[in-house]
């Protein structure tokens, strides 16, 4: 057998090893086992939320080359910690939210179903940025005329009738707006807590029962409420806004920490939302 000359062997092993670095993600450090559980179950869209300070793109980490963008332009964010060690980003409460162009994935699908999943940790209880009787959006997506989903939070102090100390919750439009279906849980909560949330919108019809859409939201992998999406009469329609993160419409603005943003074109179970919120430990 001949034997390769060691000059060709070590370039061989260095334009292997090249290719290899190359494939790896570049927002962030190797994929986390929480990162790899997510993808396996196929999301449409996941942000890992780690992206390096300055960079002003957050990387899809589904390869569909649909990233999102920090806004305001050159108001950069920082990052904090999660509980498993990985990247998570802080925003300010008044300016600073993510964006990422609508796609006909990223809506809920006519007689289909859509999950949108994040860790979020709120940095107060009374947001500076609110609006309504006293809520943010800590996602969604949506603006006049093209309102779809989103997730809520309400500042401990509010208006509402009764009051809603800290309820978070998910909502489901019709295009033109008005009332949304939702469904929410309202526990004590704790400035610097993380806090996983799934809103599952399942608006399959159901044995020809044009009403049998619901719209679900998870605590830490565990079902809390289900409401129909008829409580408001309420028919999901895809829309043209776009998807943004720590605001809806910038009308509010989510003061706090979010991380591991992931949507699915279906509906998650239980097991799985669960087995992902274990994964954070």
């Amino acid at each position: 057998m001949r034997l390769l000359p060691k000059k060709f062997l070590f370039s061989k092993i260095f334009l292997t090893t090249s290719m290899v670095m190359a494939s790896l993600p570049t927002s962030g450090a190797l994929a986390s086992s929480y990162d790899t559980t997510v993808l396996n179950d196929r999301p449409v869209l996941f942000l890992p939320m780690d992206a390096q300070h300055g960079v002003g793109v957050e990387r899809d980490l589904v390869h569909n080359g649909r990233n999102g963008k920090y806004l305001p332009e050159g108001n950069n964010t920082v990052k904090t910690r999660m509980p498993n060690g990985d990247l998570a980003t802080v925003f300010d409460g008044g300016t600073q939210y993510l964006e990422v162009a609508s796609a006909a994935d990223l809506s809920i699908p006519r007689n289909g179903a859509l999950t949108l999943e994040a860790w979020i940790r709120p940095d107060t209880l009374d947001f500076p940025a609110e609006e309504g009787d006293g809520y943010v959006y800590w996602a969604g997506k949506g603006e006049s005329g093209e309102y779809e989903y989103a997730g809520r939070m309400y500042s401990y102090t509010n208006s509402a009738t009764p009051s809603r100390p800290n309820r978070i919750s998910g909502y489901v439009f019709n295009l033109g707006g008005g009332l949304g279906s939702g469904s929410y849980f309202q526990d004590t909560t704790k400035r610097g807590e993380w806090i996983h949330v799934a809103l599952v919108v399942d608006n399959r019809i159901l044995s020809g029962n044009p009403s049998s859409g619901t719209v679900s939201i998870f605590k830490n992998g565990i079902l809390r409420k289900t409401t129909p999406l008829s409580q408001f009469n309420v028919h999901p329609e895809p829309g043209q806004a776009p998807l943004r993160i720590a605001t809806r419409d910038l009308h509010s603005f989510f003061k706090g920490a979010i991380g591991k943003f992931a949507l699915y074109a279906y509906a998650l179970s239980e097991a799985q939302l669960k087995a992902h919120f274990l994964k954070m430990k």
